[in-house]
């Protein structure tokens, strides 16, 4: 007989999608960035990211932060008898990011993966689950104020605009819609779904699920009920949203065209809501792209510029992913020791 805790720990499993979506996937989003490149000056983008040759790895290590602020954001969700050593959940928080910036998951299997290596460093299936169930909430919460710290810093450059009052509402309907996803997991989310999928199922794999669904929703809202390390959580995911802006400041900086602060909260924001909105496309593969292009054209940078910023982001985006793939493989084969 399996164990509640076994139970649990089957929940969070390498995620799986079929061949064909998955390359059609990235044919897509490839074929927006060539889209993007062949709409501009080639030889331009090409020798703006040449510029920056070595530099990149600048871009590198500015990400670091990024990194390092979403895992304490996810680290203060669990207890601190509970919390393994920061640098073994970087390394987990990197294999998740990694899947999701690589693979077509639909940017979210990744978290799945991080819930699966947590409870294999120890620590019990539904704990780990409700600290990642709790942390992507929170980081999209967190960025629905990013993006909104976003508009408001284009207010205040370049004054209001028609389309402002398009992106408003459709912050606000999402915004509302996140509210009820938020509200729906403080009342038992997953219990009623395990409920209904062992009756429609009535399999051997699926007994237990529903005591596994039950202990996954009660941590769940203890993590919410805990508004200090909520709290904490927030504030650190937010820090890695602006930090983001960094990467881009810089990478500004770089390639001798300076901007402002606000300028780079401005295109950072845009950029992650096109990847938010293109979730189906393995790291939003083009879309981040268009956003930055669409920005920058809002704030009067010249497209070969920035497309060639965020293909800079791209590759730092690979740097780090394919290492982290790797690092995924070589846990996996190492065995349950974290």
């Amino acid at each position: 007989m399996r164990s509640p805790g076994t139970e649990a720990r089957a929940a969070f499993v390498r995620p799986q999608r079929p061949p064909l979506l998955g390359a059609l996937a990235w044919l897509v989003g490839l074929g927006l960035i060539a889209g993007l490149i062949a709409a501009n000056d080639v030889d331009q983008v090409t020798a703006a990211v040449a510029l920056a040759g070595w530099s990149i790895g600048l871009i590198g290590l500015a990400h670091l932060g990024t990194l390092l602020a979403d895992t304490l954001g996810w680290r203060a969700l669990l207890g601190p008898a509970q919390q393994p050593p920061l640098r073994l959940m970087i390394i987990k928080r990197w294999i998740g990011s990694s899947i999701n910036g690589l693979l077509p998951v639909a940017q979210i299997g990744g978290d799945f993966v991080r819930a699966h290596l947590l409870t294999r460093a120890g620590i019990p299936g539904p704990i780990a689950g409700a600290s990642v169930v709790v942390d992507v909430t929170t980081g999209l919460v967190t960025q629905v104020l990013f993006v909104l710290l976003g508009v408001g810093l284009y207010v205040e450059l370049r004054g209001g605009a028609i389309w402002l009052l398009q992106a408003g509402a459709g912050i606000a309907t999402f915004s509302v819609l996140l509210l009820g996803f938020g509200l729906l997991q403080r009342r038992g989310l997953f219990l009623p779904l395990a409920r209904i999928v062992e009756q429609t199922t009535r399999g051997r794999a699926w007994q237990g699920l529903v005591g596994s669904a039950a202990a996954l929703d009660r941590e769940i809202v203890a993590r919410y009920q805990d508004r200090t390390r909520l709290s904490i959580c927030a504030a650190w995911r937010l820090l890695g949203w602006l930090w983001g802006s960094a990467e881009v400041w810089l990478a500004f900086w770089l390639l001798g065209h300076p901007v402002g602060v606000a300028e780079a909260v401005i295109l950072e924001s845009i950029g992650q809501t096109m990847r938010s909105v293109a979730f189906m496309l393995p790291g939003g593969l083009g879309a981040q792209e268009s956003g930055i292009v669409a920005g920058g054209l809002m704030l009067g940078i010249a497209p070969d510029l920035a497309l060639a910023i965020a293909l800079i982001k791209r590759a730092r985006e690979l740097a780090y992913g394919v290492p982290g793939l790797v690092a995924w493989a070589l846990v996996d084969f190492a065995g349950p020791r974290g």
